[in-house]
């Protein structure tokens, strides 16, 4: 919903950035960024995260992941009887359900080691690996429209499908729960689908896979079949991903493009949202790109990747950290389109390969951005549902009552949301801490509460022990472990915003500490060696555009700050304008509401009222109505740029 402009006066930087507002967004060229720094996910990590993404955490394996398939039998038995008449009324996307349900459940599990999640997803995978046919097809579909994008509804009627799409999720997630618990028979399940894959498409074969429809869509199993092939080391599977890269740019007998031309596009530096398939779905093929580019040490692959990331992060990505609106890219972060869970995720993965590639840490704070808001504010604080569309301003509904029409019997609250939500927060477990493939080192880009360890290059373990309270404040006291003194070099993610940066390590404080950066600390480490962080705090301000002219969000630290009247003394839908220097945050005990926010803050409107504003994903609990489009004085704009991927700077005097 488009918030009404406010009345009152703006100052002068709010009426430049009113006037700019009606002209178009410029041309996102990328900005000039850091040499690629390549990061990997290091050996033997252990995550055990507390704090506010450990509760998040637990709540949705309690309340969804270890209930979810006994509640909904058909995510398992639609592959049981696909073959027996009459057939089932399906989705063209049901194929998907059960790949992206055990992908997200399987980071959730490896960033929680819950045993009891673990026993679930266990007795979930002996289950479900029965159920792949002999010649390896682990669709839904019958044998008739098996991979040819074709598949019949229930009265019997022709229609499309995205059966290698749903394909590509189940490889991900057979993939990804090897890589959390070792399961050789899961993998053994993904190898049959890339044999089954080359079998059908590799070579000079037709149908190609493009030929089969949905293309954004079905195109994806590139991404799989390189991390497959980075799995088994077998050729083939690269080469199939490498002849399915080359029909992205594939054209019809019409001239029309068949598929995205990532390819082609990303590296003339388009605008995702000008490609010719800018929905959702084209980042999972997109990811192949990255893969490729890894795997081949091809620069070409990678820069049209990181051009189409740049794209998304300036013209498409929300104040919530939230991608799409109306499930594509429209060119406009003010758009007020549905922000679509299942496209939030799937730029929180393309986020973590962009890290991965680039050791850029600024693609660190976006991933932080988009966890500490979207990804947690898509459940309900109880992890019992989820959302399809988690607005910037309105209410949050689930998604198996806003999207119903993908009900069906057997699986009331199956859809495409409900399944996918739970990897925005396990990623988390994907990115917290990395390796430094040139170094040897690590490079810690997460400062929730818990405990982190991976392995250095050389074989030593390290373990880091964070206490803290942040986001809710800035103090952050890491304590090393190490077996035996350790010399390695350690990477500080410093955030972007924060412009005044305290550390002290082992009680030597560190000088010259800039934002944006990586602050490389290279010494010998012994145990128990204290890193203390104090990160600034101070608020900032996102000036708006477009739709959200003569509004502003406001920033403390990575999380974006709503307004819920019910938090408020159920104050006035829309507040009185706030005086953006005015931002105390508060402890969370003062909060009214279901349960305590993450973050409190109480400022002061223009005529000198008070009005409180708690963190974006705990806004709107109960169901009322918030806004983090507001209005706002001494606003002033700072534009998009490689430092400032945010928009946000403080408050004009």
């Amino acid at each position: 919903m488009k918030s009404t402009p406010t009345t009152k006066p703006l100052g002068i930087a709010a009426l430049a950035v009113l006037t700019a507002s009606l002209l178009p967004i410029a041309a996102a060229a990328p900005p000039e960024t850091p040499p690629d720094r390549p990061l990997r996910r290091p050996a033997g990590l252990r995550a055990e995260p507390s704090g506010p993404l450990r509760a998040y955490l637990d709540a949705v394996t309690a309340n969804w992941l270890l209930p979810g398939p006994k509640a909904n039998p058909a995510i398992l038995a639609m592959f049981a009887d696909r073959d027996r008449p009459p057939t089932r009324d399906l989705l063209p996307w049901s194929g998907e359900f059960a790949g992206k349900f055990l992908t997200g459940a399987a980071q959730v599990y490896q960033a929680t080691r819950d045993p009891e999640l673990k026993r679930s997803l266990d007795g979930y995978v002996r289950a479900l690996l029965p159920l792949q046919d002999v010649d390896g097809y682990f669709g839904p579909f019958s044998k008739e429209h098996r991979l040819t994008g074709t598949a019949p509804n229930i009265q019997g009627k022709p229609g499309g499908s995205w059966d290698a799409w749903g394909h590509y999720h189940m490889m991900l997630g057979l993939m990804t729960w090897d890589e959390a618990v070792g399961s050789p028979e899961s993998l053994a399940a993904a190898v049959k689908i890339a044999d089954l894959f080359c079998a059908k498409f590799l070579g000079d074969k037709k149908p190609r896979l493009v030929d089969t429809g949905s293309t954004e869509m079905n195109l994806a199993p590139a991404h799989a079949l390189v991390l497959l092939y980075e799995k088994t080391r077998q050729p083939k599977y690269l080469d199939l991903a490498k002849q399915i890269v080359d029909e992205f740019a594939a054209a019809g007998p019409d001239g029309k493009p068949l598929a995205g031309d990532y390819l082609r596009r990303g590296l003339a530096g388009d605008e995702f949202f000008q490609t010719p398939k800018p929905r959702w779905e084209s980042l999972h093929p997109m990811q192949a790109l990255a893969a490729i580019g890894r795997v081949e040490n091809d620069a070409e692959r990678r820069k049209a990747y990181a051009n189409l990331w740049w794209s998304i992060a300036k013209l498409d990505r929300h104040n919530n950290g939230g991608f799409s609106s109306g499930e594509q890219a429209q060119g406009d972060p003010y758009h007020p389109g549905a922000i679509e869970t299942c496209c939030t995720i799937a730029w929180l993965a393309l986020s973590v390969d962009m890290l991965k590639q680039s050791g850029d840490p600024v693609v660190a704070d976006e991933l932080e951005l988009s966890t500490m808001n979207s990804a947690l504010g898509m459940f309900s604080p109880s992890g019992r549902w989820s959302t399809y569309n988690t607005p910037m301003d309105g209410v949050r509904q689930a998604n198996f009552h806003e999207i119903v029409f993908q009900a069906r019997p057997g699986s009331p609250e199956l859809n495409c949301c409900s399944v996918n939500a739970a990897r925005g927060i396990g990623l988390v477990s994907q990115w917290a801490l990395l390796s430094d493939a040139a170094s040897g080192g690590l490079v810690l880009n997460w400062y929730g509460a818990g405990k982190l360890a991976g392995r250095l290059g050389g074989g030593a373990s390290v373990g880091f022990d964070t206490e803290t309270d942040y986001p809710r404040s800035g103090r952050v006291r890491i304590k090393v472990a190490v077996d035996q003194p350790t010399k390695f070099a350690l990477g500080l993610r410093i955030p972007q915003w924060s412009t005044a940066t305290k550390l002290t390590v082992a009680g030597t404080a560190v000088a010259d500490v800039r934002p944006a950066t990586y602050q490389t600390i290279d010494r010998e480490w012994k145990n128990g060696d204290l890193i203390e962080l104090d990160l600034d705090m101070g608020p900032r301000v996102w000036v708006g555009e477009k739709g959200y002219a003569g509004r502003a969000s406001l920033f403390v630290g990575p999380t974006l700050l709503a307004y819920d009247a019910s938090r408020d003394d159920n104050g006035p839908d829309d507040p009185e304008p706030i005086d953006a220097r005015s931002l105390r945050i508060l402890p969370t005990t003062d909060a009214k509401g279901p349960q305590p926010p993450i973050v409190l803050v109480e400022a002061k409107t223009a005529d000198g009222k008070t009005v409180k504003l708690c963190d974006f994903a705990s806004a709107g609990a109960d169901g009322s109505r918030y806004r983090s489009w507001l209005r706002v004085e001494h606003a002033s704009a700072t534009p998009f740029s490689r430092e400032h991927t945010f928009r946000t700077g403080p408050p004009q005097e």
